[in-house]
This record gives C-alpha cells, sequence and structure tokens, in this order.
C-alpha cells in the first residue's frame, strides 16, 4: 500500500520538492526554479517559531489557511507539532495534501476544503501557530482574510505575501479642513485571465498591500507585536530586496 501511495505522489508534477520515506523526491515544476522560495519561508517560519515557542512545537496546533499542496502543513507537521490543519478551497490542493500526507506517514495533519471567507473557529478552532503564506495577494478582501486568520490565533500569526511600493501623505478626507494621514495603500492586480491557473486568484481581482498598509492593518484588527521578519542572507530575491515580506503577530 504504502508503495502505491509513493508511485501515485512520483507521478505527478509537485509545486513543491518532497522528500519521501524512500529518499526519493517529487517532480517540481520548472526543474527546481521555485524551491528557493520555499526554502526562504521555511527559514522565516522557523526562526520566528523558534522566538515564539523557545522550548519547541510539542502540544501546539497550527493551522495553514490557503494550504495549497500542504508544504508548510507538513513542515510544521514534521516538527513536531501535536495537530495541523491545512486548510484549502481548491479540491485539487485538497485531494493533493492529504495524498503526501498519506505518503509521508503523518498522523497529526488533517486537511479541510474551507473558503478563507466563510470559516472561523467554529469550524477551525483557535491555534498556536496561524500561517497565510501566499494568499492575500490573490484576494479582492485581504483585509478578512486577515481577520480570519486573527479569529483563529491564540499565539502567533505568520504572514507572507507579495507587496507593493507605498504611498505616504495627507488626503483630504471630506474637505480640505479635515485631512487624513494615509497608512498604507493596496496595488489592484489582474488575474482575471487566469482563474484556471492552480495559484492564482478564484476571482481574478487581487489586492496587494504595501508593507506599511500590512503592518497597520495587522495592529488595526487586534494583533500586537507586529513585526517584519528578517530574511536570511541567502533568500529568495524577493524577500532579499522587500518585494515579498513576511510579518508576525501576536494576540
Amino acid at each position: 500500500m504504502t508503495i502505491d501511495i509513493e508511485q501515485r505522489v512520483l507521478e505527478k508534477t509537485w509545486f513543491y520538492r518532497y522528500r519521501l520515506p524512500s529518499g526519493r523526491e517529487t517532480k517540481s515544476y520548472d526543474e527546481g526554479a521555485l524551491d528557493q522560495i520555499h526554502a526562504t519561508r521555511l527559514a522565516m517560519m522557523d526562526a520566528e517559531l523558534a522566538r515564539a515557542y523557545p522550548r519547541g512545537l510539542a502540544g501546539r496546533t497550527a493551522v495553514d489557511l490557503a494550504c495549497h499542496q500542504g508544504y508548510f502543513t507538513m513542515a510544521l507537521a514534521q516538527r513536531g507539532v501535536a495537530k495541523v490543519t491545512g486548510v484549502d478551497a481548491r479540491d485539487e490542493h485538497v485531494a493533493d495534501s492529504r495524498l503526501i500526507a498519506q505518503a509521508l506517514g503523518l498522523g497529526n495533519v488533517e486537511i479541510a476544503q474551507h473558503d478563507v471567507h466563510r470559516v472561523g473557529p467554529n469550524e477551525l478552532g483557535t491555534h498556536d501557530v496561524v500561517l497565510c503564506f501566499g494568499l492575500i495577494y490573490h484576494l479582492e478582501d485581504p483585509v478578512g482574510a486577515l481577520r480570519t486568520a486573527r479569529s483563529l490565533c491564540k499565539g502567533v500569526c505568520l504572514v507572507e505575501t507579495q507587496v507593493v511600493p507605498n504611498l505616504s501623505g495627507n488626503v483630504d478626507w471630506g474637505s480640505y479642513r479635515f485631512v487624513k494621514p494615509l497608512k498604507g495603500v493596496f496595488g489592484i492586480i489582474d488575474e482575471t485571465y487566469e482563474l484556471h491557473g492552480p495559484e492564482m486568484s478564484i476571482t481574478g481581482v487581487c489586492l496587494a498591500p504595501s508593507t506599511e498598509g500590512l503592518l497597520w492593518i495587522m495592529e488595526a484588527i487586534g494583533f500586537r507585536d507586529v513585526h517584519l521578519i528578517v530574511p536570511p542572507d541567502d533568500a529568495y530575491e524577493q524577500h532579499r530586496y522587500g518585494k515579498r515580506v513576511m510579518v508576525a503577530g501576536y494576540v
């Protein structure tokens, strides 16, 4: 049975490079060109979780929103989290995540199908670790998704996203006599012609935040100690140059 499952995994091309119990590795898109993004995310995640839980992750629970094919769900499970729930809206991602969890023999993983805008603590509970990687810049309601992440969090939430250039200054808010400062911006990105893509938006209308805007929003919706996680020296180029960021917020 295990051999059959592994063979099913090896017959697919994955977004991630998984190492299976036999030592064999999955084929990944673009011959591994994306591997450095995933490695950078893992390094930044590990650094912040070591800060948050210096005694380790044993006994903790986690939820991975928009888990895709489950790469970071599986990583948390392999790092000793007692139970990790991966959540995704797409049928194929749910099936792939369940398959790889079975192939890796991870009994502490559960995969659930939900829309991030239609789920909360009643369905998923609250968790010590909440991941939100590569999600909010594919959404037309990123603030709503961040509110969902906050509602599920009782420890630390890690948000990784593409960001856009910021604008600062003041804007007349109804009248020149009443002025408001800009706290950040969203860039409108068109994915309406890419809805078939498994890594793309479901609606096609995407709002990508500026770094300053993301930090402000996370504080405004109830996170504390909100800060940027420093990328490693060998980080993927977008992380190295601030085109992608990972932000931590605590409850």
